[in-house]
């Protein structure tokens, strides 16, 4: 009977994210460690795929006392993926017109010409491009599944954003309230912190 096959980190990158952005919630890391595990990643290793998510900017922590909080919301995420899409596309239609270029400069060194340092130097540039567009490729083929529009299809109702927004914004009065109750008496502490996040108290949910 063969072992079965221990989750890939972007598995278990996958399974960490999917905790946050199933309930919108904010987690200590024991929360995560405990919801994860049950999904099937390693206890050992959660805190440092948190770790590698936070590092990229999908994940959000914060010092509050003592205690290191968590959270992503799903609007940043796809914000954040949408990103990544477009820098690599970018580049892939970079790499191409180089390759397109340097085609050309090598077709043309060909007409009427022996072999020469100058046309081998193309000959391995072209190469070099060509190695870098597979690269790219397949870069882009891991962002297929939230491709912009995908991700714009996700969101073509204007009731369905708006009830997002207004999750997010509950969320955050969720946790400004359980702030003040659990560090009661550092009040102007927990109010500098969230005016230094960008959080205005007179925020309006949308209608």
């Amino acid at each position: 009977m063969s072992k079965k096959r221990g989750l890939s980190l972007e598995e278990k990158r996958d399974k960490v994210l999917e905790v946050f952005l199933e309930s919108a919630d904010v987690f200590l890391l024991k929360d995560v460690e405990k919801i994860a595990s049950r999904r099937g990643v390693v206890l050992q290793s959660v805190k440092e795929v948190l770790q590698s998510l936070v590092d990229d900017d999908l994940v959000h922590c914060e010092k509050i006392g003592i205690s290191n909080f968590f959270w992503s919301f799903p609007a940043e995420a796809s914000t954040k993926i949408s990103s990544d899409i477009q820098r690599t596309k970018e580049q892939l239609a970079a790499a191409q017109a180089r390759r397109a270029e340097v085609a050309a400069a090598v077709e043309a060194a060909k007409e009427g010409k022996e072999d020469s340092d100058d046309r081998a130097a193309l000959a391995a540039e072209a190469q070099r491009l060509q190695a870098l567009l597979a690269e790219q490729d397949a870069e882009l083929r891991q962002y297929q599944d939230s491709d912009p529009e995908a991700v714009a299809a996700m969101r073509t109702s204007t009731k369905v954003a708006q009830e997002a927004a207004n999750r997010s914004l509950d969320n955050v009065y969720a946790l400004l309230s359980w702030c003040r109750k659990r560090f009661e008496g550092r009040e102007a502490d927990i109010a500098a912190f969230f005016a230094d996040q960008g959080f205005n108290e007179n925020l309006e949910y949308f209608t």
